[in-house]
């Protein structure tokens, strides 16, 4: 197979086999092999380790979380929380909050171990982070303070639910649940971002007006673009069109902009600027206000069983107790685990449809495809379609890689012998 490659005035690298060739047919899949064979094998065997060890943490992580919850329980430790919260406060809500506060910074010390390995040195194994470990650290206080500030809200209203709605409460928890997760998607943008990251306009005008261009082009009114020094974090190239009403914004982080072409810039805006036209984010309210009332369902269904079968020798007083938090966190953890094929395949399909609309938005598949590429240093490229089913929350890289490729082969006349894109 050949796998030489030509570039386009602009940078955007293209093998042999994906060029257009007048006179000769054009294979979709002898582009994708092409661009696939053009990904060195020892770039692909570390993306393969890295992902592949991400389904082995995966499950880790859920037994961590598992066996702590049974420490905390049977050890009494849970219930020692409580009882110290009650005597800081009379008030249930400050009640809440204290054992709250307590809970967070237990979870934290005791999964700190496995974090560090798994955000720190092994992301280093990998050369993925460029975080120094203080630099590390001190972004993990933060995340911890956030945690406890807003963590405690949620819990201090939820439990504010269940008290006040003691038959009901998993009906009216899942609409407070629902209610908090619209105000992340409304706050994170604006407030949450800028406490790890600096977020500026994009002042290279050769950059940012193509992607205006394309966004008003597709109904999107925005007056800017926007930058988030994520190298400062991580070698990864991400954006993103978030937000909604006033809060919306059309963002890249400096990674992208750095490491990429203009066509593959286009491209990647153009998909993100398809989640943002297709409702994906309206849509996902509406998919996921369905998984939390059924979380809240099964939570409701699977805690009389382990209260009945060990509440006593743990000393909780029913699904209003903070002591049994860990329980419900454990069920959450249960839950989630189990769902989580049926959570990827509805993130996979809006990633297809967005992958659809940025080709037919930007007219760059060739910088489609080499974006594809970039993704491959973290992403397996060429999984099975069970392993796909099971564990890709985006499309994988040969198929998003095929699917420009088929959408280039699509629009051959668009094409010439002296314009390669």
């Amino acid at each position: 197979m050949q796998t030489m490659t030509t570039s386009t005035p602009q940078g955007t690298q293209i093998p042999l086999a994906a060029q257009i060739v007048p006179g000769q047919p054009f294979s979709p899949l002898a582009a994708t092999n092409a661009y696939l064979a053009s990904l060195p094998a020892d770039k692909k065997a570390a993306s393969d380790a890295y992902f592949e060890g991400g389904y082995w943490i995966n499950l880790w992580s859920v037994l961590i979380q598992i066996i702590i919850v049974l420490f905390l329980m049977r050890t009494g430790l849970s219930r020692s929380m409580r009882d110290r919260a009650e005597r800081w406060s009379s008030r249930k809500p400050l009640q809440t909050f204290g054992y709250w506060l307590q809970f967070f910074i237990v979870l934290t010390v005791l999964t700190f171990p496995f974090t560090l390995y798994t955000d720190f040195f092994r992301e280093h194994q990998y050369n993925l982070s460029n975080l120094t470990f203080g630099a590390w650290m001190g972004e993990q206080a933060k995340a911890l303070a956030l945690g406890i500030v807003l963590g405690g809200l949620v819990i201090v209203a939820l439990y504010g639910v269940v008290r006040r709605f003691p038959t009901s409460w998993h009906m009216w928890g899942a609409a407070v649940g629902i209610l908090f997760a619209i105000i992340g998607i409304l706050v994170a943008p604006v407030f949450i971002v800028p406490l790890f990251n600096k977020v500026s306009p994009l002042t290279d005008a050769r950059i940012r007006d193509p992607i205006l261009s394309m966004a008003r082009a597709n109904g999107i009114q925005a007056d800017n673009v926007f930058v988030v020094d994520a190298s400062k974090q991580s070698k990864r190239v991400s954006a993103n069109v978030s937000g909604l009403g006033s809060t919306m914004r059309i963002t890249l982080n400096d990674n992208l902009l750095n490491r990429s072409s203009p066509e593959e810039i286009e491209a990647v805006m153009g998909h993100e600027m398809g989640h943002y036209v297709l409702n994906h984010v309206y849509k996902g309210v509406m998919f996921f206000t369905i998984v939390i009332v059924l979380l809240f369902a099964f939570i409701k269904w699977t805690f009389g069983g382990v209260e009945r079968r060990w509440g006593q020798s743990w000393g909780i007083r029913g699904i209003h107790d903070t002591a049994a938090l860990p329980v419900v966190a454990g069920l959450l953890t249960i839950f989630f685990f189990f769902t989580s094929p049926l959570l990827n395949t509805f993130t996979r399909t809006d990633e297809a449809e967005a992958d659809m609309f940025g080709l037919n938005a930007s007219r760059q598949p060739d910088g489609f495809a080499q974006a594809a590429l970039q993704l491959a240093e973290y992403r397996k490229m060429n999984p099975g379609p069970i392993e796909e089913f099971l564990f890709f929350d985006h499309p994988s890289g040969r198929n998003r890689i095929y699917r420009s490729m088929v959408w280039k082969s699509e629009h051959l006349a668009d094409y010439t012998s002296s314009q390669i894109r």
